[in-house]
């Protein structure tokens, strides 16, 4: 223990905490500052209080304790004790307590002062937990206000101990510590993309175990998942290796087992998470197989879920994963990547601060005195966005007011050391008679593994109340402390187990009240209006309404991951005030007509509904003006007098843009205008007058624009002969007239539209309707083409005049004998 890095600069560290009251320590793995710390500043003159000593993980605040305890000579729980969620070794003799931060930061939150405790040592900050920087946050306005006196430590493995330096005051000094490690030479193995991480890693740890000799291999895998998968595949290791698994869901005795030292010839081969990383020393470990991945907690702000996202590690953490090779003698790590990618992996781990739900920060800092956390000292502050949505969230459940200041509600929710939802689960089930039963239900839904792995968490709650073990006792403890904080202990009298579990995860989680979508249970949707997804071989697949507790994935077809029975009654009972009624009236675009429905609503979900009889005729007519502008104006049943004002007033306005706009484009802009007189009354699009839609084009023309558009463009056109012809102004080359030349006769000038500056296009047909010429030069055609055409028409239409001069010729559309008796 003499020989350890950090004990050469112990004495640094120990004249700051004499001269001022923050330190900032700076000591790479291998350094032994978790262990050496602590008992160095206990015999301190001025330590006559306890030391807390913070640790990210549970497994390295057991650990700690448990080697400090060993180095002293002493059981563990009598001068250096730890507490964890589930754990809790100390007496009244402790004066180290190794604990994790999110304790702490309950234990600071019910006394601000710490009274009785003289240290708080902040280990591995450099991971930046939510926890940790919050913690450390509180405990800078603690000594700021009430405390002066209580030393604070900053130790970080990394060496942006400067930036802790300047958070904690511009003063406090940064110590420096050696670290200590051996040799470790680095084996780049590549992995196929197609290729399964577990495959890869089971012929990885193979070829470790092959080609070195001695030494325990360390397996970094990132989850619970993949270890198990990995364990299947390497059933017939070599006799003197023994696999050991390490997570977190592990009973102590068998994560203890994989920290242990194993005997001489024994080889040791431990499948971790990323929980081995740092904080551990693993005795005998001198080989690293290292996947490349970590699962992390990503927070899905879209969705309003924390979801664990599958990662490639950083640059930072796999050096920490490659180092633990090298703690006792010299190591080789195995990397299942190529050595050119390394430099493409993040630098660092983002803050979890800036990811986070921020929910439970807020309520805390409420609870604090603190309306805004930009208030606290912050490396770096929590984002205003992320905050605004916590606001949100703990208004909804009642936990702050409009100003930010806790309500009782809030207050009994914060006592629980336990997120803002599970908290207000517990507290809000208590009137229920199911206190002991929600308190099971969030152990569950926070402690992965107990009761197995299944989706159902009745099925799990079932099978944990029989389970034997440290782990399962423990974890019943802490349901029972949950409970009696909740409330008085009531049972569920009354409420069936199965039953149970989905109340409670409905309370905490009512957007995530969920009814299957399909026969098969694989599509469901949710009050919040998430689509999520089951395998369908899961036993709830069969049933029709699910409380969502976790789900896993993206936000559109999330999977579930947890969830419980409900049944619609109890949805009602829980929820029937936020269930509304709503009436809607749509148009069919297929018919014209109305669909008028009463629906029963909880949030995006229909609980049922049908036709409606006596629908609102406000919401009829603006149904039916919502189905024009969507389906556009062809669902009205124009004259064709409309169309035609239509076409004239759009070529109109090429002339004079001080016309009204009639097009589709500004009638469905103007829709509120003008057709809101002319369907109140109807139920269909198609029972609109006629007359009375000419009539709104009308008005909207106004008598001006209907003078200026009669000059522009001109209905009909008047002929010599005294006919009248409608002008085509859709026409693709233009206006267009088709008439017989005939009623031309005697016209020595082209027609124009658009005080003349546009020719007519004149469409000429035979007596028998049958075009002969098009011309938009009439003159030009008299003195033309007009010749061949009259010859060629007077042997097939006799009876009709084709003088050789039609200029001077007189008009008629009569025979010529009919003429001649006229």
């Amino acid at each position: 223990m003499t020989d350890l890095p950090i004990h050469t600069v112990l004495p640094d560290l120990l004249a700051a905490l004499r001269a001022g009251s923050s330190a900032v320590l700076v000591a790479p793995p291998g350094a032994g500052k978790t262990t050496a710390v602590a008992p160095a500043v206990l015999g301190e003159p001025w330590c006559d209080g306890e030391i807390l000593l913070l640790s990210p993980r549970r497994l390295a605040a057991r650990a700690a304790a448990e080697r400090m305890a060993q180095l002293a000579g002493e059981p563990v729980g009598r001068t250096f004790g730890y507490a964890t969620r589930l754990d809790t070794k100390r007496s009244a003799a402790t004066r180290v307590t190794v604990l994790t931060e999110g304790i702490f930061r309950n234990r600071i939150q019910a006394d601000p002062e710490l009274a009785g405790v003289s240290t708080v040592l902040f280990d591995e900050v450099h991971e930046r937990s939510l926890d940790s920087d919050f913690g450390l946050a509180l405990a800078l306005d603690a000594q700021g206000a009430l405390r002066p006196d209580l030393r604070l430590v900053a130790m970080s493995a990394t060496l942006d101990g400067k930036r802790f330096g300047q958070l904690m005051g511009e003063s406090t000094p940064l110590i420096e510590s050696s670290g200590r490690s051996f040799p470790v030479d680095h084996r780049y193995l590549g992995r196929d993309s197609r290729q399964r991480i577990e495959d890869a890693v089971a012929v990885a740890c193979r070829q470790a175990l092959a080609d070195e000799v001695e030494g325990g291999v360390l397996v970094f895998l990132p989850g619970v998942a993949e270890i198990e998968r990995t364990a299947e595949r390497l059933d017939r290791l070599p006799p003197n290796v023994v696999l050991h698994r390490l997570h977190g869901s592990l009973d102590p005795a068998e994560q203890r087992a994989a920290i242990a030292p194993l005997a001489p010839g024994v080889r040791k081969l431990v499948l971790a998470t990323s929980i081995a990383e740092t904080s551990l020393t693993l005795d005998g470990v001198r080989i690293v197989v290292d996947s490349g991945l970590a699962r992390r907690p990503r927070y899905d702000r879209a969705a309003g879920v924390t979801r664990l996202s599958t990662e490639r590690v950083s640059q930072a953490a796999a050096t920490q994963r490659a180092g633990r090779a090298g703690r006792q003698a010299p190591g080789v790590v195995y990397r299942l990547w190529e050595q050119a990618a390394t430099a493409g992996l993040p630098p660092y781990d983002p803050p979890e601060i800036l990811e986070a739900d921020l929910s439970a920060l807020l309520l805390d800092c409420a609870i604090w005195g603190v309306a805004d956390p930009a208030e606290l000292r912050w490396l770096d502050p929590p984002p205003a966005a992320a905050v605004a949505e916590a606001r949100t969230r703990l208004r909804a459940l009642g936990a702050i007011d409009g100003d930010g200041r806790p309500t009782p509600h809030g207050k009994a929710i914060a006592v629980l050391p336990l997120p803002p939802r599970l908290a207000h689960m517990l507290v809000a089930a208590a009137p229920l008679g199911l206190a002991d039963v929600a308190a099971e239900t969030a152990v569950l839904i926070s402690e992965r593994g107990l009761g197995g792995d299944t989706a159902d968490l009745s099925h799990r709650l079932q099978r944990w109340r029989g389970e034997r073990g440290k782990r399962a006792e423990a974890a019943r403890g802490l349901a029972r402390r949950w409970a009696r904080l909740a409330a008085d202990g009531n049972s569920a009298a009354g409420v069936a187990i199965g039953e149970a579990p989905g109340l409670c995860v409905a309370l905490a989680y009512p957007d995530r009240i969920a009814r299957r979508r399909d026969a098969s249970g694989e599509t469901w949707a949710s009050v919040g209006g998430r689509g999520f997804r089951l395998d369908p071989l899961s036993p709830l697949a069969r049933e029709e309404w699910l409380a969502v507790a976790e789900t896993q994935g993206i936000a559109a077809g999330a999977r579930i991951v947890s969830a419980a029975p409900i049944d619609r009654a109890a949805i009602e009972q829980l929820y029937g005030d936020r269930i509304a009624e709503v009436r809607a009236v749509r148009c069919d675009l297929a018919t014209g007509g109305i669909v008028a429905t009463r629906e029963r609503r909880l949030g995006a979900l229909r609980l049922g509904g049908g036709p409606d009889d006596r629908p609102d005729p406000v919401a009829i007519a603006g149904a039916l003006l919502e189905g024009v502008r969507k389906g556009g104006l062809s669902l009205l049943p124009w004259p064709e007098s409309a169309a035609r004002l239509r076409e004239r007033a759009a070529f109109a306005r090429r002339f004079d843009e001080s016309l009204p706009d009639l097009s589709d484009e500004a009638l469905i802009a103007a829709l509120d205008d003008w057709l809101p007189p002319l369907v109140e009354g109807r139920r269909r699009l198609d029972a609109l007058s006629p007359g009375d839609l000419a009539g709104a084009l009308q008005r909207l023309l106004g008598w001006d624009g209907g003078r200026i558009t009669d000059r522009l463009a001109p209905d009909r056109l008047s002929t010599p002969a005294g006919s009248s012809h409608s002008i085509d102004y859709a026409a693709d080359g233009g206006p267009t007239v088709e008439l017989r030349p005939q009623a031309l006769f005697g016209l020595s000038t082209h027609p124009t539209v658009g005080d003349g500056r546009v020719p007519v296009i004149l469409s000429l047909t035979s007596p028998a309707g049958r075009p002969i010429q098009t011309t938009r030069d009439l003159p030009g055609f008299w003195s033309g083409s007009w010749a061949a055409v009259a010859k060629e028409m007077r042997g097939r239409y006799p009876r009709h005049p084709w003088p050789d001069d039609p200029a001077a010729a007189d008009p008629t559309l009569r025979t010529k004998k009919a003429s001649q008796r006229s």
